[in-house]
């Protein structure tokens, strides 16, 4: 049986450990955002239920960060074929840094949605004209998942070019 590898054996590694970094992390973050800002929503819907459906924008903003991160994983996995092309400790560690980049930053913004949005629809519910406010906020703090996702595709696309082939 005779493979023909193409490029450094231990890259791959890397690589494919970029993608479940860039899932892994993004989904921790939507998932604290999800549940943090679902407190919030239950809580608030004690005293104010008409209010519910207008405050579940954090609990949406929260989940879309898991998307960001499987596109990256998408982006990654697909980039990695070591018989096909040569797939070199370079694409490995830019698959690495493309997943944690987008990974850590869908983290750290699920984390400001969650406590913002706890806060904010509890907020919301005593006094109606802080729901802009906190829209603009939570719209800052997703910014920064776009930050990582868009660094992330920048990186990602760096693979493949460490050598002339």
């Amino acid at each position: 049986m005779s493979t023909v590898f193409n490029g450094d054996e231990t890259a791959p590694f890397f690589g494919f450990l970029g993608a479940a970094a860039a899932l892994v992390f993004s989904c921790m973050g939507a998932a604290y955002g999800t549940a943090k800002s679902g407190v919030g929503v239950a809580s608030m819907g004690v005293m104010r239920p008409e209010l519910v459906m207008k405050s579940i924008v954090p609990v949406v903003m929260a989940g879309v960060l898991g998307i960001y991160g499987l596109i990256i994983a998408v982006i990654i996995s697909t980039g990695i074929n070591p018989k096909a092309k040569s797939y070199y400790l370079f694409d490995g560690y830019a698959h690495l840094s493309s997943g944690l980049a987008c990974g850590l930053a869908g983290l750290s913004a699920g984390m400001a949605i969650g406590i913002v949005g706890d806060a904010g629809v509890r907020a919301n519910a005593q006094q109606p004209k802080l729901f802009v406010g906190m829209i603009l906020i939570l719209i800052f703090a997703e910014a920064l998942a776009l930050y990582g996702l868009i660094v992330g595709i920048i990186l990602s696309s760096r693979a493949g070019q460490s050598r002339a082939d």
